[in-house]
């Protein structure tokens, strides 16, 4: 068994950043930090942190931590049962969610949790396909995610589909759409999220069988940023159907294919946890899900 305190304190360190930052959450020197890390890696034999700003875990920290994490949720919920956790102490729950999803649809999710649970929802940033890289190192304990392969020691269950439309500005459209899109779309300047998205692209070998989008690209990693720079006509883009909407009703994008869209499947990842919080999280993403998510 490994020593709880050591647990503890590998945790904090991965969650604050820096031994200094763990040392002060825990109340105690960074010297006495260091030595339950380096303790605890001479007892599994094997190197777990890197001493790097922010810390890193390695593929053995990241199985300790994960380990370190279910250990301190089953703590306060056992405690919680047993009315023993102090009434001012919440729970804290990393989930990993994409940028269109926090702009959408899931930030009322979390309202639909019952406020007496008292949990303090910390939210990670990440595209949908890498999500998983975050529960993988046990950073979350849950996430929203494009994969289906469940990450081992978690479950998923499918969300249904994100839309996303082929969409420009009108001033956009008149300046560089002189001919079909087809032709034009390895060539105009397009946006994308950032070097990881490739929905343009799949979008534009799917028109043209096979080429990607154009060189010229603009990068915008924000999802509200996107459409703006959409709608300014830095370029075209795919935008999700929900922020698409009401932009396409009032004329300042236009729709560049309505035949064509790209849907993207979205999963929930959690972990195998016993744990009121994760239930009440998940069940209240699955409800906002059949709402805001195509479900066909």
């Amino acid at each position: 068994m490994f020593p709880l305190d050591q647990l503890r304190t590998l945790l904090a360190v991965v969650d604050e950043g820096t031994f200094d930052a763990a040392a002060a959450v825990l109340h105690v020197t960074p010297s006495a930090v260091s030595q339950r890390v380096k303790a605890l890696e001479q007892g599994t034999g094997r190197v777990l942190l890197l001493r790097t700003k922010p810390a890193r875990l390695t593929e053995s920290g990241q199985v300790v931590v994960r380990l370190a994490r279910q250990l301190a949720q089953l703590d306060r919920d056992a405690r919680v049962e047993l009315g023993m956790a102090h009434s001012g102490e919440p729970a804290t729950l990393p989930i990993a969610v994409n940028a269109d999803s926090l702009a959408t649809w899931f930030l009322p999710v979390l309202t639909g949790v019952p406020a007496e649970l008292r949990i303090c929802f910390e939210l990670h940033r990440e595209d949908q396909d890498h999500t998983t890289t975050l529960l993988r190192e046990g950073l979350v304990m849950a996430a929203v995610t494009s994969s289906p392969d469940p990450v081992q020691g978690c479950s998923v269950s499918p969300l249904g589909g994100m839309r996303y439309l082929p969409v420009a500005s009108p001033g956009f459209v008149a300046r560089w759409l002189d001919r079909p899109l087809r032709k034009a779309v390895g060539e105009v300047p397009v946006v994308v999220f950032d070097r990881h998205d490739d929905l343009q692209d799949r979008f534009a070998r799917a028109l043209t069988r096979g080429r990607d989008a154009g060189p010229l690209r603009h990068l915008v990693p924000s999802s509200e940023g996107f459409v703006d720079a959409v709608v300014a006509g830095l370029g075209w883009g795919l935008v999700p159907a929900a922020q698409a909407a009401p932009r396409l009703e009032s004329g300042t994008l236009v729709l560049l294919d309505p035949r064509r869209a790209i849907d993207v499947p979205l999963y929930w990842q959690q972990w195998k946890l016993d744990s009121p919080a994760l239930a009440a999280t998940a069940a209240a993403v699955a409800e906002a899900a059949k709402e805001a998510l195509d479900r066909r």
